[in-house]
């Protein structure tokens, strides 16, 4: 079984993206032939800054080496070194109906929180299902808010197949939508600048734990675990017997929030200190992450090539 998954390069990487994203897509490398990729193309709907874009790429894949994605088990690769998957993706934009396009919910949003609507941004999941149809993935793991995209990838498989004769294989949707809430009670994200940070220093992880918003009740009030942010981060680093205890502590009152804090300080540092060592290596060699990330390209050019000779023999662009 094929598995797709990809990520952002929008910055550095907090504990929101290693829960929700990378640790199930390092886990999925013992389940199958994994593509794993950073999607630089489609960050460039909204981050413009050259050198900006150019670093967080080669951080976001050191970060991923570091924390355990083996490029010897898994395809790991930049989506920009694959030049097949422009090409399908213009192919693909040829017999994708803009009414599907307009119904995306995500391109609505986003234009409403203020992000130019640009054709990129619009084409969106053509360039999603590009990358996905080009290795003929049976399996796409994605977030509820990339459920649509995902369908969408689906609907051009089998609008494909069904006018040019049968090329992509449909993939298959897995939905796991886990929500790590920011220090401030939101969803954890950059744009709202609560994240706790996966490799941040000492001081800064003190900062961004301790600056986790509680309530003010009086310290021997019974609280209700399930309105807690702090508690919601903390039961992430902790064992189900561990969580169990903390949410009746929580519930009888006298739970220490600034203990609790320092607490999960701890955890933090523990649960990502024995990559710290990977990470600085790499981050000192940056020619070696290149290294891999060209190995990984070539090894996804040798599915893709076929893929999209394929597809050009279908549509008729190969004489």
């Amino acid at each position: 079984m094929r598995i797709l998954s990809g990520i952002q390069p929008s910055g550095r990487l907090h504990i929101g993206n290693y829960f929700g994203m990378m640790r199930p897509m390092i886990g999925y490398q013992e389940r199958g032939d994994l593509f794993a990729f950073i999607v630089n193309f489609h960050a460039m709907t909204s981050l413009q800054e050259a050198e900006r874009l150019s670093r967080q790429t080669l951080e976001a894949a050191t970060d991923f080496l570091a924390l355990g994605l083996d490029p010897e088990r898994a395809t790991f690769y930049v989506q920009s070194d694959i030049p097949e998957v422009c090409e399908l993706d213009w192919i693909l934009g040829c017999v994708a109906p803009v009414g599907l396009l307009e119904r995306s919910h995500a391109y609505k949003d986003k234009v409403a929180k203020g992000l130019t609507a640009s054709v990129g941004l619009f084409s969106y999941p053509v360039l999603m299902a590009a990358d996905i149809l080009l290795y003929q993935a049976d399996l796409v793991p994605v977030g509820e808010d990339q459920r649509q995209h995902l369908e969408i990838a689906r609907d051009l498989a089998i609008k494909f197949n069904n006018t040019y004769g049968e090329t992509f294989t449909v993939p298959e949707a897995e939905v796991k939508e886990i929500t790590v809430p920011g220090t401030d009670g939101r969803k954890m994200s950059k744009s709202y600048g609560n994240t706790i940070d996966i490799f941040s220093d000492e001081k800064t992880l003190k900062q961004q734990v301790m600056g986790i918003v509680t309530d003010s009740l009086p310290l021997e009030t019974p609280k209700n675990p399930d309105e807690s942010n702090l508690f919601a981060i903390y039961k992430l680093f902790a064992t189900a017997d561990e969580t169990a205890e903390l949410a009746d502590n929580l519930r009888r009152g006298g739970v220490k929030y600034s203990v609790l804090k320092k607490e999960l300080i701890s955890r933090i540092s523990a649960q990502f200190e024995p990559h710290r060592a990977r990470r600085e290596e790499l981050a000192a060699n940056p020619g070696k992450v290149r290294e891999i990330l060209a190995y990984g390209a070539e090894k996804a050019r040798k599915v893709a090539l076929p893929t999209l000779q394929l597809v050009r023999e279908r549509v008729g662009v190969r004489y």
